[in-house]
């Protein structure tokens, strides 16, 4: 029990060393602009048609699913404020992130491991090359400018989705549907929500980076690298919102 607990402090010591340097190496020259640009095509345009499906599911079913509950008390009407709040305080951002956690962090660390694992990264220093500011920096900006712009279209998708859902039974129009809707959705709804995306975006790219960077020697210690980055990356996610749920509280 105390090993165990010793190798949870010495991980999160080693992570915080190596988030200090990304910040150390951030605001050094070069900036590798172009890498950068590529990461962001990877991260976002290529985890679209995912967050697209999974989006509308969500505002799919959590109105069918809601929709006889408030029917019972005859709040039938305040549906599409429910719905939207729901996505946009809660669900989206960290049904999206987790969905970020699974596909881009597990994607980074075995991409990274491999790296390691082949001597590549050994061959860039070897090449007056920083690694770590080609492939750690600009994969961890990409995921922290990408991720809250894809939970703004997973908030957008499934709001379009609940509106499907909610004509399914009934029938309502879209402009109502819209009015409803931002009739009760205030900035304190949307800035704190929005805001705790990128501390999701930076922690994916972070672990990500990290678990594969420090891969150990041997083919084995890919999967265990991307494998350690998914459930590492989805264990933080939640904590980040529990506190970002409590700060949150504080100035309601």
């Amino acid at each position: 029990m105390t090993i165990y607990i010793k190798n949870i402090f010495e991980e999160a010591g080693n992570i915080s060393v190596f988030a200090f340097r990304f910040f150390k190496e951030l605001f050094r020259p070069v900036f590798q602009f172009r890498e950068f640009t590529r990461q962001c095509f990877a991260v976002g345009f290529r985890t679209l048609p995912l967050i697209t499906i999974t989006g509308f599911i969500m505002g799919l079913v959590l109105t069918i699913q809601s929709r006889p509950t408030l029917l019972k008390f005859g709040a039938e009407s305040w549906l599409p404020s429910m719905v939207s709040l729901s996505l946009i305080r809660e669900i989206a951002p960290v049904i999206t992130a987790l969905i970020c956690a699974g596909k881009i962090a597990s994607g980074i660390g075995a991409e990274l491991g491999a790296m390691k694992v082949t001597e590549q990264i050994d061959a860039m220093e070897v090449s007056a090359i920083n690694p770590f500011k080609y492939l750690v920096v600009t994969r961890i900006l990409a995921t922290t400018l990408m991720v809250p712009l894809l939970v703004i279209y997973a908030d957008f998708i499934g709001i379009v989705g609940g509106y499907v859902g909610y004509n399914i039974h009934g029938k309502i129009t879209l402009y109502r549907y819209f009015s409803d809707m931002i009739e009760h959705v205030e900035y304190i709804d949307l800035i704190p929500a929005f805001i705790k995306t990128f501390v999701f975006g930076y922690f994916i790219g972070l672990i990500g980076c990290y678990k594969g960077f420090n891969a150990s020697n041997g083919t084995a210690s890919v999967g265990v690298a991307s494998n350690e980055a998914v459930v590492l990356a989805s264990l933080s996610i939640f904590i980040i919102d529990m506190l970002a749920v409590q700060i949150t509280d504080l100035f309601l």
